[in-house]
């Protein structure tokens, strides 16, 4: 019995992924910070329906979501904290996310992407998906809000976690608002910096490199990466840019930051490894989003081994910086 109830609150996961969203958006964790509220308190803030908010606050309660004490009052749980936009761990810009249309709907075609190993995203909305968000500013601000959400406090632990010191020039490709390369520069005082991506990316992050002081040690490149990367450094390093494609465009991007680096120069890849066995690990559930979305995938050690020998790299050591993030390193051969 115990077997069939879990079984069944997994087939409707996706019924608490949305009421998880609608909460998130309302903001509800925020209102609740300081003290319990009943749901007509809470309705009347977000100006939704009090009944309906209730029904939806019972069943989130239910999942340790939220907890419902008398006369209709509810109160936050150590699972709901992290739904507060100021809170340490906040998952609330990636709960919002989850709720968006565009990231939904691939999954409604899941079975069309096992069946033929391609994505869905382009067949949906007639576009790849990086290309949707820079043609939709409000979903790339949500994008941007979700990913900042865990990569921002990842920065601190790879710029401790991984040995900068030799290194005397650093290329992050594809490096968004640079808070990553910010950290290390501001870890390492003796060390210089390219921050490489698309023209409009790299403006944007212009103000934030400055307001770390960082304008004469940090370079700001626009670019592609499927065309060139920066030559100069004697590191390059790519966070969370690997996973998002398929081999043959994979080898495309390395074998450019191959082109433009020196002999013994440091290859840095920041990525999830899928380790072997049956342990859960966010990694394999990410591999079927990146499967739907981008036609990427997440990779294990041996994926990576290979994948770097055919782009001119050894793989030398990894190092989990950040679990379930590693740092892979490797150095052109």
């Amino acid at each position: 019995m115990q077997t069939t109830q879990t079984l069944k609150q997994m087939i409707v996961g996706s019924w608490i992924t949305q009421g998880i969203y609608v909460v998130a958006q309302l903001g509800i964790a925020d209102l609740l910070k300081d003290s319990p509220k009943s749901y007509d308190e809470l309705a009347t803030k977000t100006g939704v329906n009090a009944r309906s908010l209730y029904r939806l606050l019972r069943a989130l309660a239910s999942v340790g979501l939220f907890a419902e004490g008398g006369s209709g009052y509810f109160e936050l749980t150590p699972l709901a904290e992290g739904l507060q936009s100021d809170h340490t761990d906040s998952l609330r810009g990636y709960a919002i996310k989850s709720g968006q249309t565009w990231e939904w709907l691939p999954w409604g075609n899941l079975f069309e992407s096992v069946k033929t190993g391609k994505p869905m995203f382009k067949n949906i909305f007639g576009m790849e998906r990086f290309d949707y968000l820079v043609n939709d500013p409000s979903a790339a601000k949500i994008y941007i809000q979700a990913i900042s959400s865990f990569s921002d406090k990842q920065d601190t632990a790879i710029a401790a976690g991984y040995d900068f010191s030799s290194i005397h020039k650093l290329v992050e490709v594809a490096g968004g608002s640079g808070t990553l390369i910010a950290s290390i520069l501001k870890a390492n005082l003796t060390m210089q910096g390219i921050l490489f991506d698309l023209p409009h990316v790299v403006a944007d992050a212009k103000p934030l490199i400055e307001g770390f002081g960082l304008q004469n040690r940090c370079q700001l490149v626009g670019g592609n990466f499927f065309e060139s990367v920066p030559r100069g450094g004697d590191a390059y390093l790519f966070r969370y840019i690997i996973h998002d494609w398929d081999d043959e465009r994979a080898l495309i991007i390395l074998k450019n930051c191959y082109q433009a680096m020196q002999p013994n120069s440091k290859l840095l890849l920041v990525e999830m490894i899928i380790p072997e066995g049956n342990e859960p690990f966010f990694g394999k559930l990410l591999d079927l989003q990146m499967l739907l979305n981008y036609g990427g995938r997440e990779r294990t050690e041996a994926e990576y081994q290979v994948l770097l020998k055919t782009a001119g790299f050894s793989l030398t050591k990894i190092y989990p910086v950040a679990p379930p993030v590693s740092v892979i390193e490797a150095i052109r051969l």
